[in-house]
């Protein structure tokens, strides 16, 4: 019973840190509708919301260098360690962001400012991820390992609509003039606070069994070793995070934008869809990771990769021409629920695929090259596409990405029969 209660205890403190991480990332997306006029020049609304969009992709290519740096540090430090170090780099962004005054201050300065704190982000994200998934894969039960490791999304998505709440109550207690002046910098004076807390927790989580029962003698961990002895693995992590990272993107921080900017509905009302949607979506990760439990993990895999390539042009073409909040919400839905088969077991599944020696840095390098090229320019490359007046090519983007990872899905193992994760 005490052995389950530190187990318990452990799940949840890494949670915890999730969850801060994923506010303080996704709170960039959700309020650079206000402060994209602080950084950059004066302009057309689309043009800074690019620019932006520009930065926060480019905090996506920093990840597969934190993956790789912090990967190898869990690998040889611990798991607890990479956790520590990853939510500490989230919380020196954050205050920067918070802190950087407007490109009408300081001029160019404000937006390599902003560059600089996203990089620090970007490389805590992709340390973050790996620690997390193996961390979070080790501490399961092998019987509920899908269920226990359901709760990475479940701390993930609670992490975006923190940061959509506390849009929200913000955007309730100030005017718009006032969020764009100085409102938006209260979520990252938030975000800090929490970091910090997060990473005095982290410091007194309990190591894995799978780390502490790592031989003193063991193989090294590093890009060559991974290479040289798992190079299919390797590759079908990318692949499959190319699609996955691509669809939640598009379904999640993207939609908002999407609904406002295409839709027609104000930023308040697009927010609160996606909030109500989000609270669904996170709700379900448990009882798809408990039935993956039960069938397997590649049914769930390729629920997701088929349907979303099937669902994703009729989605975002019928949203096009949506009027009530309500009927928005209902089809907002129908790519979530998908999506959450493959979120709710994808961070296991990697995980299954390597041995403990180099289980941290093979979750964490392949995923975080496929999320930056897939998952960090998806608003860019929406945007972009916006821009030319040929916005549904996104939408068949989508699919076609999806109907071939789908192909990759059919390729993997069954990882709950054929896990690498040993201990019960």
């Amino acid at each position: 019973m005490a052995l389950e209660a530190k187990r318990l205890r452990a799940i949840i403190g890494g949670s915890a840190g999730n969850l801060v991480e994923w506010y303080d990332w996704y709170a960039y997306s959700a309020l650079s509708l206000y402060f994209s006029a602080s950084f950059f020049p004066k302009g057309d609304p689309t043009a800074q919301l690019l620019n932006t969009s520009a930065v926060f992709a480019v905090g996506f290519f920093m990840r597969p260098i934190g993956a790789y740096v912090m990967g190898r540090y869990a690998d040889r430090r611990g798991r607890k360690a990479g956790l520590a170090v990853s939510v500490a780099l989230m919380c020196a962004g954050s205050l920067m962001i918070a802190f950087t005054p407007t490109y009408a201050t300081i001029g160019l300065a404000a937006p390599i400012l902003l560059l600089v704190a996203r990089l620090l982000q970007g490389l805590s994200v992709g340390g973050e991820y790996g620690a997390s998934a193996t961390y979070l894969s080790e501490m399961a039960t092998r019987r509920h390992r899908g269920f226990w490791s359901s709760f990475q999304y479940v701390t993930l998505i609670g992490g975006m609509l923190s940061a959509l709440a506390v849009t929200l109550l913000l955007q309730a207690v100030f005017t718009k003039a006032q969020m764009d002046s100085f409102g938006w910098r209260i979520a990252f004076v938030l975000a800090a606070a929490l970091a910090l807390g997060v990473y005095v927790l982290r410091r007194g989580l309990a190591e894995t069994a799978s780390f502490q029962a790592l031989s003193a003698d063991r193989p090294a961990s590093g890009m060559a070793a991974l290479w040289r002895a798992h190079p299919r693995e390797f590759l079908l992590v990318g692949a499959i995070t190319a699609g996955g990272s691509l669809a939640f993107y598009a379904y999640t921080t993207y939609m908002q934008k999407f609904l406002a900017n295409t839709v027609g509905f104000s930023v308040q009302t697009a927010t609160a869809i996606m909030t109500a949607a989000l609270v669904v979506f996170m709700l379900v990760q448990p009882l798809f990771g408990a039935l993956a439990d039960r069938v397997g993990r590649k049914p769930m895999l390729l629920l997701f990769g088929v349907g979303g390539a099937i669902v994703s042009v009729p989605v975002f073409s019928a949203l096009e021409s949506v009027r009530t909040p309500g009927a928005a919400f209902a089809i907002v839905l129908v790519p979530l629920l998908l999506l959450a088969a493959y979120t709710s077991i994808s961070a296991l599944v990697k995980a299954e695929l390597f041995p403990a020696h180099i289980r941290a840095l093979g979750v964490a390098f392949p995923y975080a090259i496929g999320n930056a090229a897939f998952g960090g320019t998806a608003e860019y490359v929406a945007l972009s596409l916006k821009g030319w007046h040929i916005e549904s090519a996104f939408y068949w983007y989508v699919s076609a990405m999806l109907a071939l990872t789908s192909v990759c899905f059919w390729l993997l193992p069954e990882t709950r029969r054929t896990s690498l994760i040993l201990e019960d």
